[in-house]
């Protein structure tokens, strides 16, 4: 709880305000002629019956803790490792992996021609028509720094991608039969997530969460693909977006350094949204634990393992995606 107080010279009760929710330490800065109760959201003054300070306009000077983004890409640095050491360095999380691209054969010759397509242009599309909206949006809020630290992150998730798959992490011989090189994690997911990744960032608070619903949308869509066209595994698809998860954290705590005006976060954020994935997680949960209970079944266990992936994807997106909203709410 904050005290307001007027500049103006003169006899003046202080009243608290609120901060709300967003767990961070917040300075209200008041003025003018306009009363406590209209103000929106959390900042609306309680039980004053409508009467109060008189206030012109509002505006929240957060200071967001650097040490919570750091967390966040800690948390993703160490689902990345389990992901990675289950089912790549694991006989029962390859054969649950591969069971599921194998169930891709349900549905490719139906949705192939367009997620080929999708695949054939998703990586130059979506960097190039990322980076423009990323520098109109940059140029109109006037925030170089949020547009360095964006286009950076969203290229050092790329190139970490590129190098955990080709120059680190191996994949050995199980014994599982499928594709044997290294595919995890995959680099059109990444590419797709990581321009997402640039708008959320450099998009006004009262948009950011809008933007990160449907970049979400696009970048699951996108790892959707890789596994309806068997380019990629279901671990795979998952470990580039926490690739992207990461990076999003460490640009998070360089933007967060520095205290900048904030707007209200929107009464229906979807950082309390929960619910979105928790249908794809409670589906993707018990198809796993059928898959690896009998890893060896045969075209029923494969379609249950591909539905499996398919909603473990869309459950990591969406879960990532509110995280990513709760944290970045009071940052300008």
């Amino acid at each position: 709880m904050l005290p307001v107080t007027r500049r103006n010279p003169g006899p003046l009760r202080s009243q608290p305000i609120g901060v709300g929710s967003v767990g961070h330490r917040t300075q209200v800065r008041l003025e003018g002629p306009r009363r406590l109760s209209q103000l929106p959201g959390p900042f609306a003054a309680r039980g004053s019956g409508g009467t109060g300070l008189a206030v012109r306009r509002w505006t929240v000077l957060s200071r967001s803790n650097p040490y919570r983004f750091l967390g966040g890409a800690l948390l993703a640095t160490a689902v990345f490792a389990a992901l990675y050491l289950f089912f790549v360095r694991t006989h029962a999380g390859q054969a649950a992996d591969q069971l599921a691209y194998d169930g891709a054969d349900f549905g490719r010759r139906s949705v192939t021609p367009f997620t080929q397509g999708i695949l054939d242009w998703l990586p130059m599309a979506s960097a190039v028509v990322g980076l423009l909206l990323t520098i109109v949006i940059a140029l109109i809020r006037r925030h170089l720094k949020t547009f360095v630290v964006a286009v950076g992150v969203a290229g050092a998730a790329i190139a970490t991608t590129q190098l955990l798959k080709y120059g680190i992490l191996t994949r050995p011989d199980l014994g599982v039969e499928g594709y044997a090189g290294n595919s995890f994690p995959s680099g059109h997911t990444t590419v797709a997530a990581a321009s997402a990744l640039a708008l959320f960032l450099v998009a006004s608070p009262r948009t950011r969460s809008k933007v990160g619903v449907w970049g979400t949308v696009f970048a699951v869509l996108a790892g959707l693909s890789t596994l309806a066209d068997q380019w990629h595994r279901p671990s795979d698809v998952i470990a580039a977006l926490l690739v992207v998860a990461f990076w999003g954290c460490v640009g998070g705590a360089v933007l967060s350094v520095n205290r900048g005006a904030v707007d209200p976060p929107p009464h229906d954020s979807p950082s309390r949204q929960w619910w979105i994935a928790i249908p794809f997680a409670i589906v993707s949960g018990l198809a796993l634990v059928v898959t690896l209970l009998d890893a060896s079944a045969g075209a029923s266990g494969a379609l249950i393992a591909y539905i499996g992936g398919l909603t473990a994807i869309a459950a990591s997106g969406f879960l990532i995606a509110v995280t990513a909203t709760r944290l970045f709410a009071p940052l300008p």
